[in-house]
């Protein structure tokens, strides 16, 4: 099993960045791609990006496209989020998630691991 611990939140004005992280612990000798979620209040939680375990595949959902940039650095099993021209509509709890396997996926369902949640707030 894999824990995982997200921080890096916080408030910010529109159009500013963020960086945002998340830190895996326990099984790590296992090859995991990762992704990123949110959810706002009152929404359902929604794909945000995705990387496999070598780091040269990424996916983006459209409305992050070009804004925002999953990396990570599996020397210190950690996975990053920057997000840049940020919007208020980008409000939400962050979420990173892990599962076993070469294959991205934007569906949560696919990701047995879960941190539990890092809040961004874009103020207009």
């Amino acid at each position: 099993q894999v824990q995982l611990v997200e921080s890096g939140g916080g408030l910010v004005q529109a159009g500013g960045s963020l960086r945002v992280s998340c830190v895996a612990s326990g099984r790590t000798d296992s090859r995991y791609t990762m992704g990123w979620f949110r959810q706002a209040p009152g929404k359902a939680r929604e794909f945000v990006a995705a990387i496999s375990w070598s780091g040269d595949s990424t996916y983006y959902a459209e409305s992050v496209k070009g804004r925002f940039t999953i990396s990570r650095d599996n020397a210190k099993s950690t996975v990053f989020l920057r997000m840049d021209s940020l919007k208020p509509e980008d409000t939400a709890d962050y979420y990173c998630a892990a599962r076993e396997g070469a294959a991205i996926s934007s569906e949560g369902r696919f990701y047995p691991y879960w941190g539990q949640g890092t809040q961004v707030t874009v103020s207009s």
